[in-house]
């Protein structure tokens, strides 16, 4: 959503989880007054790819998954363009806004997952009050680690949320310095300080890798990236992601792969650069996929049905961008028992591929569904909306 860092499938015991992330995958900005204004269909479907690229990384564990679509640096920008733009009201208001939509969806979902790590033998300390406010990793025990790993995406929202009007202040300040700073935090962590090995220093970590999408998301809200010249865009994105794209294949032998998730130096880097392209594009081809939005009607009589359920998808995966992020590795882990069973069923065992990773990828998607259907509903009760079974 990159995904997560701790690489590995969700057909092990602990795969790696996303970043989210979250849409960012936590944050829909649908307005509660009268006349919400239009939303950009070109972002939340790119919010949508976000998910379902996250989903796909911790099926299959493709290393070269966040090279093709660096989820959680997109989900990091869309988030700040959405923060900039909620900024225009009192930065408390807003804070607390954010705050009641995030975290009555993590109280449900947290729920379950506490419940279950204690009838496992998991004895908590004084850290489970991060299960109220996940301003630092939330504790658990290894049996539910491959659950609440993609916590990390949540904790770092949280962050940048509580850091936007300062963010956001200084930004101001010199706009088009900051951006290109903004990477600076990274490479001081990578090559002159090391942070300790605990929560303060993932989360420190964390906000460095991706504080650039995030004030990439206020450049693109103020109309900084629009007044940018094409080539200095796109020769100094391009020499981000060959930089990005150079420092994970050079540096394997640390880690043992070439997954951004692991190397965040090289997906602060990748995610600066292909992110930037994503959201200039929109700006200087004028992108904002209406398409997806023309009356359902006109597209019957076109013969564009595909089309309007593609717009319902887009909405659905938007609207429920939380529960996606939060309940897709549980769906994941249930798919291996399930599919277990189907192998006592001659005809399962004979005309279903149970053996590909395609098909718990198809069975996860079934189980994501449904966790949609019975939890979705928390999302619109935190939004102040009236609960519905699909949005």
């Amino acid at each position: 959503m990159g995904a997560h860092r701790r690489g590995g499938s969700s057909a092990t015991a602990q795969p790696a989880a996303p970043g989210p992330d979250a849409a960012d995958a936590t944050e829909t900005d649908l307005d509660s007054r009268p006349n919400p204004p239009v939303r950009d269909r070109y972002f939340d479907t790119l919010r949508a790819v976000a998910l379902v690229r996250v989903v796909a990384y911790h099926t299959f564990g493709w290393a070269w998954a966040g090279m093709v679509f660096p989820s959680m640096g997109v989900m990091f920008a869309l988030a700040g363009t959405l923060m900039a733009k909620s900024l225009e009201r009192p930065a408390l208001k807003v804070i607390r806004s954010r705050m009641r939509r995030l975290l009555p969806p993590f109280w449900f979902w947290g729920f379950f997952v506490v419940v279950a790590m204690l009838i496992h033998d998991w004895m908590p300390g004084w850290q489970i009050v991060y299960w109220i406010v996940p301003l630092g990793d939330p504790p658990g025990n290894a049996w539910g680690q491959q659950a609440w790993e993609i916590l990390w995406y949540l904790r770092t929202y949280l962050w940048f949320v509580l850091l936007s009007p300062l963010l956001l202040r200084v930004f101001r300040l010199a706009p088009v310095a900051v951006l290109l700073l903004s990477l600076g935090p990274i490479l001081v962590l990578h090559f002159a300080w090391e942070p300790p090995d605990d929560r303060f220093g993932s989360a420190l970590t964390d906000l460095a890798t991706f504080l650039f999408c995030w004030i990439l998301g206020f450049a693109h809200r103020d109309g900084v990236l629009r007044r940018l010249k094409p080539f200095a865009v796109a020769a100094l994105s391009l020499a981000a992601i060959a930089y990005g794209g150079w420092y994970a294949f050079t540096h394997q032998a640390e880690t043992g792969s070439y997954d951004l998730d692991d190397i965040p130096l090289a997906q602060a880097f990748w995610s600066a650069g292909y992110v930037t392209l994503l959201m200039y594009a929109k700006e200087f081809f004028r992108i904002d996929f209406a398409w997806l939005t023309l009356p359902h009607s006109r597209l019957r009589s076109s013969g564009g049905t595909p089309i309007a359920a593609l717009d319902h998808l887009v909405t659905l995966f938007n609207a429920r961008a939380v529960t996606i992020y939060l309940w897709h590795e549980i769906a994941l882990i249930l798919a291996v028992p399930l599919i277990d069973q189907f192998w006592n069923v001659p005809a399962f065992e004979k005309y279903l591929p149970l053996e590909s990773q395609w098909f718990m990828f198809g069975i996860g998607w079934i189980l994501i569904a449904g966790f949609v259907l019975l939890c979705g509903w928390v999302e619109d009760v935190a939004g102040k909306k009236k609960p519905k079974l699909v949005p």
